[in-house]
């Protein structure tokens, strides 16, 4: 254990430093990796900002894995074989954080390409879901590959999707890492353990550089790669260990997955746009104008970046409370099931209440200049 925390920490120490790198030689290359553009109904920042923060979020993974697998090289089919299959999902996000010219089919492409890669290489395939219908699906070996494509397409894509604000999508994913990786301790997994501990340091050491201050962003690169590294040792901590409730990782992952869902509804039955237009009206945008209400109708950068790193908060506790039940009734299926129908009815009822100005008073975050 001395030796997986001192790798971490090694991951967290290299992430930090290298995003601190990346901001202080801005002016060397902001002209192609920062985000210029404030005017996109998902921009809230007031600042061009380096969006290629996944590069040192990878580099933190990478040096925390080759100090932790000389200590278990069992563990280096699994660690190496991600780090291998990401390689693609990386390059892809880094690509559209430098050229903004990625079409979302590419994309999808290039994650799909790992997601098939790591079907072959490590059997990361789903072969049952407790879920009625999808079991006949799962039994089938092409089915079970398909499921896994379509989960680690989902949850990588919802990562990106609710990667709008300083530390959202970053802390949601330590969080979401935290649950997955004491999951994995009680069945006694250490390889998935290990690995979701080392991607929670490196993520933890962006995250000292992009909350609050927003100085780095995590961009598709870093978020495509979390969604990818989360889905995949989700499916793989099922493979490896029947025990767990398939509904186990769809839970923790609760958050980011109903967003998407719920989004995707939203665009095309409510509002008649194809399901990939983006949009302002996710949740964390309607907390941002509707209960962070600080320094409301101001367009000073420091006014605006307070407001930014007030609005993440909410979300943290939002994931928060999917994740905990997940750990709780890790091996119940039933009791994930209600607790992710619960969940699902109660982010729909929240986002209602704050489109229609009715969210509770203690949650509005009273404004400084009006």
């Amino acid at each position: 254990m001395e030796a997986l925390l001192a790798a971490a920490a090694l991951g967290l120490l290299v992430a930090a430093l290298g995003a601190l790198l990346i901001v202080r030689s801005a002016r060397l290359h902001a002209w192609w990796s920062a985000d210029h553009d404030f005017s996109g109904p998902q921009k809230f920042h007031g600042r061009a900002v380096p969006r290629i923060g996944g590069l040192a979020l990878w580099a933190g993974f990478v040096a925390a894995s080759a100090v932790w697998l000389p200590q278990r090289p069992e563990h280096l089919p699994l660690l190496g074989g991600l780090l291998l299959f990401s390689l693609p999902v990386l390059g892809g996000g880094l690509w559209e954080d430098l050229t903004k010219r990625i079409s979302p089919r590419r994309r999808m492409a290039l994650l799909a390409v790992g997601a098939l890669a790591a079907a072959w290489g490590l059997e990361a395939t789903i072969s049952r879901t407790d879920i009625p219908g999808l079991d006949w699906i799962a039994a089938w070996p092409a089915g079970a590959v398909l499921l896994a494509l379509f989960v680690v397409l989902g949850v990588s894509n919802a990562v990106n999707i609710i990667d709008g604000f300083n530390g959202l999508a970053s802390m949601c994913s330590v969080i979401m890492l935290a649950g997955l990786g004491a999951v994995a301790l009680q069945v006694g997994d250490g390889a998935i353990a290990g690995a979701a501990l080392l991607l929670l340091a490196a993520t933890l050491g962006l995250f000292l550089l992009n909350y609050p201050l927003g100085l780095i962003f995590l961009g598709d690169g870093g978020a495509y790669f979390l969604g990818f590294m989360l889905s995949e040792l989700g499916i793989l901590l099922l493979v490896r260990n029947p025990q767990v409730s398939p509904l186990f990782p769809l839970l923790l992952c609760g958050y980011p997955v109903v967003e998407t869902l719920f989004s995707m509804y939203r665009r095309r039955v409510l509002r008649g746009r194809p399901m990939a237009a983006p949009d302002g009206v996710h949740l964390h945008s309607l907390i941002y104008r509707r209960l962070v209400r600080w320094a409301v109708g101001s367009r000073d950068a420091r006014e605006l970046l307070r407001r930014n790193s007030l609005t993440a908060p909410y979300l943290w506790v939002a994931c928060a409370l999917a994740v905990l039940p997940a750990v709780l009734f890790w091996r119940s299926s039933a009791a994930l099931g209600i607790c992710l129908l619960l969940y699902a009815g109660a982010y729909v009822s929240l986002y209602w209440r704050i489109v229609r100005f009715r969210a509770p008073r203690w949650l509005v975050r009273r404004p400084v200049l009006a």
